[in-house]
């Protein structure tokens, strides 16, 4: 299955579908009033740092995966139900709605997708516009438990690059340890490739065609020929960075804690530059 909907589609489908509104940016937190002052039809909200994270310690990064009874629980009061599509959207450039997708679908939820472009995408496309709370009567889907299934610990993360491409998601200032706002220690995890993530979008926010991404994955050396994981700064853009694996046909595994939980976890290496 495609895991992209269109904004055209979604406006045809609406009806049938559950969707989520799942907006968040790095530094601020008004998604849920965005939401409030103009959402999808029918959406609900989804609390980025609340429902698809979990408060954890510094060495397990910024944005620890919730619990699996905790995401199963969430995604009943999201009013998801067996055998209902879902949609997932953000209004910044699908990296939040990715994370739920990733989520999702690691919990066995197969009929999960991402709108193209988010709520960009929706308005641009003259897409109706509700306000307002939109609660949802419980949904009954029983996800799957998947534990660790298609992650990577830190020690994971370290071994990683003996057997296989580890890619980092974050800009290239990041990567090669020029810049770090976030995190104590600038660079990147010795032996990982870079690959940002912006690279697998438009300027307009949706996600180039899969042969442009196919070709970017290959570049990093990361054409299927051997394992392929990635990180980010805290879990959400290497989530991304999988749905843009899928599109092109690879299988990601994904390091949730990402370089927030690696420097702060003392005594780790650090690489900075190109290598």
């Amino acid at each position: 299955m495609n895991p992209l909907i269109s904004a055209a589609e979604l406006k045809d489908r609406l009806g049938e579908v559950r969707v989520l509104d799942a907006r968040w940016q790095l530094g601020r937190d008004d998604g849920r009033e965005q939401y409030l002052a103009g959402h999808i039809p029918g959406a609900v909200f989804v609390d980025v740092e609340h429902e698809l994270s979990r408060h954890g310690e510094p060495s397990e990064g910024r944005h620890p995966l919730p619990d699996d009874a905790a995401l199963a629980e969430a995604a009943r009061r999201w009013g998801i139900s067996d055998g209902v599509p879902v949609v997932v959207y953000d209004d910044h450039r699908m990296l939040s709605a990715s994370r739920a997708w990733w989520a999702l679908r690691r919990a066995d939820l197969d009929d999960v997708r991402v709108l193209d472009g988010g709520w960009p995408a929706w308005q641009a496309a003259g897409g109706e516009i509700a306000t307002g709370e939109v609660e949802a009567s419980e949904g009954d889907i029983v996800l799957g438990s998947p534990g660790s299934t298609g992650t990577i610990d830190t020690a994971g993360a370290a071994a990683w690059p003996q057997t296989g491409i580890l890619l980092d998601a974050r800009a290239g200032e990041r990567y090669r340890g020029e810049t770090e706002p976030l995190d104590p220690i600038p660079g990147h995890i010795p032996g990982a490739r870079n690959l940002p993530i912006a690279r697998m979008l438009t300027e307009d926010g949706r996600f180039r065609p899969a042969s442009e991404i196919a070709a970017a994955f290959d570049e990093a050396g990361a054409d299927g020929s051997m394992p392929i994981a990635a990180y980010c700064g805290s879990g959400i853009t290497a989530a991304q960075l999988a749905l843009a694996g899928e599109l092109a046909g690879r299988d990601v595994t994904v390091y949730p804690g990402s370089w927030s939980a690696w420097s702060n976890t003392p005594g780790l290496p650090v690489a900075t530059g190109e290598e």
